[in-house]
């Protein structure tokens, strides 16, 4: 089978394709012939060094979508020719989060979705949305499953709250689909009005353009009639998370998914006291996470924004056109 390798930290030149063995099939596990798989920016990062990863070769990428060819002994659940996508943490199944949650995650280790094929066990696959294609729905158990963690997952939300979205990368655009399916009120920040023009056709409830504007914050705020937000969707890291804070209402929350400026810098404690905000980490989800939001995507009919979708020769050119910035949604590899 043709499969992918690379080194953490050595960049996009360390990108091999090459031949390789079939992964051996043991009892209670399943084979699936991937057919797609999606970017996140978490898989840039690991490139790049930036994820705290050992030096060692392994196969990139934790999102992927495929079909059942083959099972292992003792197999139930699944039969040859299901349609269906793997969950990025397997050691994560229900509950909350166990303290061996990288334990065979995919794309941080040896394992990978960037292969023609993939062996797990037979409870690390989920049913894949039926409305969906294969591209579509690879982007589900990363970006979809972080953004469905954030919004349902970690604290209560009621019809009518409001969250503010930073960016419109894959993990914000699922979370705009999301929040309008369940009557929530979005807010979207970009540094493109093009993009932002886009967000309000997608039903976000307002739109604020960040580049060049240092009190964003406050006017994604004013958005909300001056109330605050109930939670933000923090993805920026360093250089948005302070300002993030200001735009809450009293009593809310700001989820913490990512760190596109990085992850050092400094949070007043104070902020969080008198405004008796509370900070959670989303380090993506379970695969009851998954199936719960398989189930929503399915009631609601969401079909996630694909902007872009390259061949499996053209992995590269894929990793460097998501660093480029320039996608709305997901950017999606297929080998159809």
């Amino acid at each position: 089978m043709r499969t992918y390798t690379a080194w953490p930290g050595r960049g996009l030149a360390s990108l091999n394709q090459k031949e390789a063995d079939p992964l051996p099939l043991g009892p209670g596990e399943v084979r699936v012939r991937v057919r797609a798989m999606s970017l996140n920016y978490r898989d840039l990062m690991i490139l790049e060094g930036s994820y705290g990863l050992p030096e060692a070769e392994m196969v990139p990428v934790s999102d992927g979508a495929g079909e059942v060819i083959e099972v292992g002994a003792g197999v139930e659940g699944w039969s040859v020719g299901d349609r269906v996508i793997g969950s990025c943490l397997p050691a994560w199944t229900s509950g909350p989060m166990p303290a061996d949650v990288r334990r065979g995650a995919l794309g941080v280790g040896g394992l990978g979705m960037l292969s023609q094929e993939v062996v797990m066990p037979e409870g690390a696959w989920v049913k894949a949305p039926a409305h969906l294609d294969f591209e579509e729905a690879s982007t589900l158990p990363c970006a979809g499953v972080t953004a469905w963690h954030a919004l349902f997952g970690s604290t209560p939300y009621a019809p009518a709250d409001w969250v503010l979205l930073q960016g419109t990368g894959g993990v914000s655009i699922w979370a705009l689909a999301l929040a309008r399916a369940a009557g929530l009120r979005a807010v979207v920040t970009s540094s493109s009005e093009a993009k932002l023009d886009r967000a309000r056709q997608l039903g976000a409830a307002g739109a604020v353009r960040y580049a060049n504007n240092p009190d964003w914050a406050q006017e994604a705020r004013a958005a909300t009639g001056g109330v605050g937000f109930d939670r933000v969707l923090e993805v920026g890291g360093r250089d948005t998370s302070a300002p993030s804070l200001t735009a809450l209402r009293p009593g809310a929350t700001i989820a913490v998914i990512g760190g596109l400026s990085g992850f050092e810098g400094s949070i007043s404690s104070l902020q969080l006291i008198l405004g008796g905000l509370s900070m959670v980490g989303i380090y993506m989800g379970s695969t009851d996470h998954l199936k719960a939001l398989v189930r929503f995507a399915e009631a609601h009919r969401i079909r996630p924004i694909v902007d872009r979708s390259f061949g499996f020769d053209e992995a590269p050119e894929a990793y460097a056109y998501l660093k480029s910035g320039k996608h709305f949604g997901k950017v999606t590899i297929s080998l159809d």
